[in-house]
């Protein structure tokens, strides 16, 4: 508590010692001898039935100003599939994919606004170049997808019994941004 009697300060977000990956606190033995949460679905016992995924929001495939057709549902699939194949569809909630998707949709999107228009703009009164806002809005998806990747990936992390260094979806997004440049 402040002297003035307000109630501020405490715990900062993301301070502290980051949780270590269920698969390196199973390789060290348990050092903290605390209780693990294994998520198991190889148990023959029980019979697991695969869940649907979420249906998809129309904003995910609207039709854009430009007439092309929004990806972020082309993403959304992509990633949700990515998910159920490592059993853990269920523990990022759709609206985290939601988000992610439309970021990488709005990314992408900038990027081709970007090729399209080039990397300078006219400003509106002296008639000087300018940096496209174009550019701008690009980084600020590009980092914002780049956070909500993380956020993703670190639940797939957690909760992972064996380290995973395959491809991720995040790749394919590369793969389209560049896709993307070349017109495609």
């Amino acid at each position: 508590m402040a002297k003035d009697g307000t109630n501020r300060g405490g715990a900062r977000i993301g301070a502290g010692a980051k949780k270590k990956p269920l698969a390196e606190r199973i390789a060290e033995g348990n050092p903290g001898k605390r209780e693990l949460t294994v998520i198991d679905f190889t148990d023959s016992t029980v019979d697991l039935e695969g869940q649907p995924m979420p249906k998809l929001s129309k904003m995910l495939s609207a039709k854009q100003k430009n007439g092309k057709k929004l990806v972020a549902a082309d993403v959304y699939k992509k990633t949700w599939n990515w998910l159920h194949e490592r059993g853990c569809a269920a523990l990022v909630s759709p609206e985290l994919l939601e988000r992610y998707a439309m970021s990488v949709a709005r990314w992408i999107q900038c990027e081709e606004a970007i090729t399209e228009f080039g990397f300078l703009a006219k400003h509106p009164t002296t008639g000087n170049a300018i940096q496209s806002p174009y550019v701008a809005m690009s980084q600020n998806f590009m980092s914002q997808t780049n956070r909500l990747w993380m956020e993703i990936y670190q639940i797939v992390k957690e909760n992972c019994a064996t380290e995973y260094n395959g491809a991720t979806p995040q790749d394919d997004v590369m793969e389209r941004l560049l896709l993307a440049r070349k017109g495609n």
